[in-house]
């Protein structure tokens, strides 16, 4: 009876401590604050799970030149600012996130995953860490450019090399609508 007693007292505490922990302003929000017990452990093994499960596995497009060109184009407008340029320091914005995220020019990067994961990621994005998901900004095509992008960045040609650390191309132009008639 005391073992019934304990496990239901402990179901009901465990809980109510938890929320207090929450709520009565003890958990670490800021960035600048540690990580949560067994938060990014946690977090990385769902992150990847998910991933794996539905990350696609064929890529359809091919890793070539303007392809290349294409994503280095993509990745400097989009995703320099918070994953970095070759060659440059981390941006101020970069610094000050939480989770921190990736350099993708500084050491191996990304080029350990699969084109599939790396697209589910710019896919996707992730919840609560300043990754956004480009599903409603990009077309697939323009996914799978940076995702080749991305996963071939140790052996890039010099000419996407040279356009990643070019100022970004200017968006091109809107044309002017017409005047409209006078009646």
């Amino acid at each position: 009876m005391k073992f019934i007693a304990g496990l239901i007292l402990g179901i009901l505490l465990v809980p109510t401590l938890i929320y207090f922990y929450l709520t009565g302003g003890s958990a670490p929000v800021a960035t600048t604050d540690p990580d949560m017990p067994f938060e990014s452990v946690l977090a990385r093994k769902a992150q990847h799970a998910r991933i794996d499960k539905e990350m696609p596995k064929n890529v359809p497009i091919q890793a070539t030149e303007a392809n290349y060109l294409a994503g280095a184009e993509l990745y400097k407008q989009d995703c320099a600012v918070c994953h970095g340029l070759p060659l440059a320091p981390k941006s101020a914005i970069a610094t000050g996130m939480y989770p921190h995220p990736p350099q993708l020019f500084q050491g191996k990067g990304v080029t350990d995953d699969e084109p599939g994961e790396t697209y589910w990621k710019i896919f996707n994005g992730f919840r609560l860490t300043g990754m956004p998901g480009f599903s409603k900004s990009l077309n697939e095509t323009q996914m799978w450019q940076m995702s080749l992008l991305l996963a071939n960045a140790d052996k890039l040609p010099p000419s996407v090399k040279a356009a990643l650390v070019a100022p970004p191309a200017a968006p091109a132009a809107v044309p002017a609508a017409p005047p409209a008639a006078t009646p």
